[in-house]
């Protein structure tokens, strides 16, 4: 039996930035019982989300490290710019334009973007034209007053 297709998620950050919404849907999946893979193609996004994620809030924390730290393929949250995925996350969440690569072993794949960044919003309109060709399942999630609402 073939493994169902990677759900990919769009959501449209309108009403929080990435540093509010992210550590919220991470929670989530861990709660799940899954892992995740958070992916971005800068290095400095990394390094910020390395320090922010034990931070951002005080009373929690979300476990995680870069993939660069030895041992981080155990980690429940793995903070990377590469394309694979060393601690067989469920989830994979690209932030500030990333690529999907190849979404295989994935259950979901979520899109962060900022609709008020026209740059993120035309890469988020293009990947999802592209992963639509491709077959995969899309619904697209926007940040409302009270919480996020699907769209499409």
């Amino acid at each position: 039996m073939a493994a169902a297709a990677c759900e990919v998620w769009f959501y449209h950050l309108e009403r929080t930035g990435l540093d509010q919404a992210l550590p919220e849907l991470l929670e989530k999946t861990l709660a799940r019982g899954w892992k995740a893979v958070v992916r971005t193609p800068s290095p400095d996004r990394v390094e910020h989300l390395d320090s922010w994620l034990w931070t951002y809030r005080d009373e929690s924390f979300l476990p995680h490290a870069p993939a660069s730290e030895p041992g981080a393929a155990r980690q429940p949250v793995l903070l990377t710019t590469e394309l694979e995925n060393p601690n067989a996350a469920d989830a994979l969440f690209l932030i500030d334009g990333a690529q999907e690569g190849d979404l295989a072993g994935y259950a979901r794949c979520v899109v962060l973007f900022d609709g008020g960044d026209a740059g993120q919003l035309a890469a988020a309109r293009a990947q999802w034209s592209r992963i639509k060709a491709s077959g995969a399942p899309v619904s697209y999630w926007k940040q409302q007053e009270r919480g996020w609402e699907k769209q499409a």
